[in-house]
């Protein structure tokens, strides 16, 4: 329609033909963009990124064309990074608060080591599933050390109050495994078959609860085992290399 209220065909100010083209310009901070978009299934991110990158490499661009790698992946890489800050830290405040409760270094270090008894089982139950590591399988290994190091306290914490009773290293750590199986087993049981409805899981979301739960029910079975084993062993022959007197009964 003219400002005059003719109206005039189309077809006499346009030419018609049909086309392929891009269905929308996207951009980003002012920059145009071109996105593609990869769904990833029976591999790690990581590995598949990596190969991905790799070939691309080879492609020559042209001038003013650049190549990000964004989305999850981006996400992961930051999220990774932080969890390299955030637990040693962690592990560092574990060690001062285990230190302040036993006001002893050996005590400290005993129990801290029921964290790489927990990796060992948290690794090879990732292996078994073929699951890759991802950010929820990393904080499921922080949730791990929890559970490990808590075992640990109430195994040495035991231990130190049957030798302040009067008995030598063996019969502590005898007595006091033996003592503390229950609780240990018990402490244990409960969050693995908590876990468990997550852990067998195959709906929406499962590609987040899975890792988690698995890396927790496989750390805590090598831990428990070993936290009865390892542990009270460790602790037997600190004492005796330390050489500590027995106290008197009643003393």
């Amino acid at each position: 329609m003219t400002p005059d209220g003719l109206h005039i065909p189309l077809e006499q100010v346009a030419t018609f033909r049909e086309t392929t083209g891009s269905m929308n310009i996207s951009r980003e901070n002012g920059t145009r963009l071109s996105a593609v978009s990869v769904f990833i299934k029976g591999r790690d991110m990581g590995s598949v990124v990596g190969d991905m990158q790799e070939q691309v490499g080879r492609i020559p661009l042209p001038h003013g064309w650049f190549v990000t790698w964004s989305g999850e992946f981006e996400n992961q890489q930051r999220a990774m990074k932080r969890l390299a800050i955030i637990v040693p830290i962690s592990t560092f405040l574990i060690f001062v608060f285990l230190f302040d409760a036993f006001k002893s270094v050996r005590n400290a270090l005993l129990i801290l080591v029921n964290v790489p008894l927990g990796l060992i089982g948290g690794i090879f139950a990732l292996l078994l599933t073929g699951i890759p590591l991802s950010v929820s399988a990393a904080i499921g290994f922080i949730a791990l050390f929890g559970q490990a190091v808590l075992n640990g306290v109430v195994m040495v914490s035991y231990f130190d109050q049957l030798r302040e009773e009067g008995l030598d290293p063996y019969e502590a750590v005898l007595l006091g495994a033996t003592t503390r199986l229950r609780t240990v087993l018990m402490t244990a049981l409960l969050a693995m078959l908590g876990l468990l409805p997550m852990a067998l899981s195959h709906g929406i979301g499962s590609e987040t609860q899975r890792p988690l739960a698995i890396v927790i029910i496989g750390g805590l079975v090598s831990a428990t085992f070993l936290t009865l084993m390892v542990l009270p062993t460790l602790y037997y022959v600190m004492e005796r290399r330390a050489g500590r007197a027995i106290p008197e009964a009643g003393q």
